[in-house]
């Protein structure tokens, strides 16, 4: 499906995007200053060389390229299947907040359901190596928001991007609503174990790309992703980050381009908080839980549930009413703990303490982490 007039039109839109020698910003200039691409291939090269070189005019002038050709009509192919569609810049679905930044792609991608772009929508961005504790907050963060009637964006990359769709997701049909914004073709999923995550999307949320069908994951695609997820909402939440990390750049862009930035604190001895740190002492707002951020944005709506402390979503801890589960969790605090620690703190023998901490992490209330230590989820 598209939603521009013809195929004529469309085909225009498409080669004006691969036009071999003609940058994003060259095309946007035409636009601005000529009309729509059928216009401008319409010109002759002389009216053309005004905004152009005269080889790059005399060559829009000419038929495309046989792999430009190629291109457009494998795009037109795809079009034909259900929920795919191709959203140019003069499409009136084409995102708001993209409008303002000042390198819109010309042409989106999509695949799924085109409503999701019209609602009110944040960014949730973090590490690909999240902590147990940082999946579990962009799960809930991006529940919570979606409930409220929020959608979810993110970069469909592992870790904290994986956790805030799912999230939004887990909303169910009356609320939950999620944008993956990749760095490949549409049709291509990075990274691979994420295709039935991109599925699931596609059914129920919307994939979206600027890269022409068939591009493969590349280095530099990463920072261009990155600027769409931060420009197509109205805030970004950092859940975790390293000192250098992706996600600061998505930060940094989206303080930049205006948008509010938030960020979750988190312990002092993890290296995944000292991102979010970094990003607080530069002004970033420190939120603890989903209210923050609607109260921030000024958006009303039912309470939110709440979140316990670090921003860590509120769980019910059956079965830590006895003395003993209460006595390991007091020993343990919110950082990660070696057990030999725990064994001073609670001054429990270390088959009683090793008995009840596997207990709890059946609770889902603690996890044991690569190195061997423990931590509250």
């Amino acid at each position: 499906m598209h939603l521009t007039s013809s195929t004529e039109e469309l085909s225009a839109w498409i080669r004006l995007s691969l036009e071999p020698g003609l940058g994003p910003a060259q095309a946007r200039s035409l636009l601005a200053a000529i009309g729509l691409p059928q216009d401008i291939y319409a010109l002759p090269a002389a009216a053309l060389s005004k905004y152009l070189p005269v080889e790059l005019a005399r060559q829009l002038r000419q038929a495309a390229s046989d792999h430009v050709q190629a291109a457009i009509n494998d795009t037109l192919q795809w079009l034909q299947h259900p929920g795919h569609h191709l959203i140019t810049l003069a499409d009136p679905v084409y995102p708001r907040m993209l409008l303002d930044i000042h390198d819109p792609p010309l042409l989106l991608y999509a695949n799924g359901s085109l409503a999701h772009l019209g609602k009110p929508i944040i960014s949730i961005v973090g590490a690909r190596s999240a902590s147990a504790g940082g999946t579990d907050n962009a799960r809930a963060f991006a529940r919570h928001l979606a409930e409220q009637g929020w959608c979810i964006a993110s970069g469909l990359a592992l870790g904290v991007d994986s956790a805030a769709h799912e999230g939004a997701l887990m909303a169910g049909p009356a609320g939950g609503s999620t944008i993956a914004i990749m760095a490949t073709g549409i049709d291509i999923v990075y990274p691979a174990r994420n295709r039935d995550l991109a599925h699931r999307i596609a059914q129920e949320g919307v994939l979206l790309s600027e890269f022409p069908l068939g591009t493969r994951a590349l280095p530099y695609q990463f920072p261009k992703r990155n600027r769409l997820v931060a420009g197509i909402a109205r805030g970004v939440l950092v859940v975790e980050a390293a000192k250098q990390s992706g996600s600061l750049i998505t930060a940094r862009l989206a303080s930049e381009m205006g948008r509010e930035v938030f960020a979750i604190p988190g312990s002092i001895h993890s290296p995944l908080s000292r991102g979010c740190h970094a990003l607080i002492r530069q002004g970033a707002k420190l939120v603890e839980s989903a209210e923050d951020i609607r109260e921030e944005l000024g958006i009303s709506g039912a309470p939110l549930a709440p979140v316990a402390a670090k921003g860590r979503p509120a769980r019910k801890q059956q079965g830590v009413s006895d003395s003993i589960s209460q006595l390991v969790l007091e020993a343990l605090g919110y950082d990660p703990v070696p057990l030999d620690t725990l064994q001073q703190r609670s001054q429990l023998d270390v088959p009683q303490l090793t008995a009840r901490l596997l207990e709890l992490e059946l609770q889902e209330i603690v996890v044991r982490l690569e190195d061997g230590r423990f931590q509250r989820r």
